[in-house]
């Protein structure tokens, strides 16, 4: 199952959108119930930033497939940004139950556990997420952000380094790795990774902040 298929593939205009639901509508106006058709009217309220319109929809859909992976993925997307963290959370734990293992969902659902101030169980989801995924730069780099914030920053600067492992191109994580070496005293190695940085290409300027860290 691709939850891509319950989203618009093609790009077009805010306009163009919005002509294509006023179809969409019509055909759900003529017709029985079809789940496809409901999907895609969510799916282009999503591209339009219509979060609650989204979260209405997708809710018509569970009422009638409670387990439809798709609506409960998207719906837990929609109210995060409505910032309904609680119904979220419960939109993601239900998904995970239908597609264990879905990493999107994993991470979503870590996240507002962070909203909720549930850092114990959200830091529970990241290391299982690394168990599951341990060659994900991603992964590595969420529980970086949490042990960041925990001010665990022996554990946050093992998790950035390996990021930036996988991922050696990604100049946000070397930051990132910098910053911790900055949090922990380490101003040479710090210096260092500025920079190596810097020989990559980035302007010495757009890391005058660290720099001046370093001092």
């Amino acid at each position: 199952m691709l939850l891509s298929a319950a989203l618009p593939v093609d790009a077009q205009t805010p306009a163009q959108w919005r002509d294509s639901l006023a179809v969409i509508n019509r055909q759900i106006a003529t017709r029985p119930y079809s789940s496809d058709l409901h999907l895609r009217k969510a799916a282009i309220n999503l591209e339009l930033q219509q979060w609650e319109y989204a979260a209405e929809e997708y809710g018509l859909i569970l009422a009638r497939e409670p387990k439809n992976p798709a609506a409960l993925f998207y719906r837990a997307y929609a109210n995060t940004h409505l910032r309904r963290y609680d119904l979220a959370r419960r939109d993601y734990e239900d998904f995970i139950a239908v597609v264990p293992r879905n990493m999107e969902a994993m991470l979503g659902l870590a996240h507002v556990c962070i909203k909720l101030q549930r850092t114990s169980e959200a830091m529970d989801h990241l290391n299982r997420l690394v168990e599951l995924y341990p060659d994900s730069a991603v992964v590595y780099a969420s529980r970086a952000s949490l042990e960041r914030d925990l001010r665990s920053y022996d554990a946050a600067l093992y998790d950035w380094t390996q990021a930036c492992r996988l991922a050696p191109d990604n100049t946000d994580f070397a930051i990132s790795r910098t910053d911790i070496l900055l949090s922990l005293g380490r101003k040479d190695e710090a210096r260092g990774e500025l920079d190596a940085l810097v020989r990559r290409g980035v302007p010495r300027g757009a890391l005058r902040e660290w720099y001046d860290r370093c001092r």
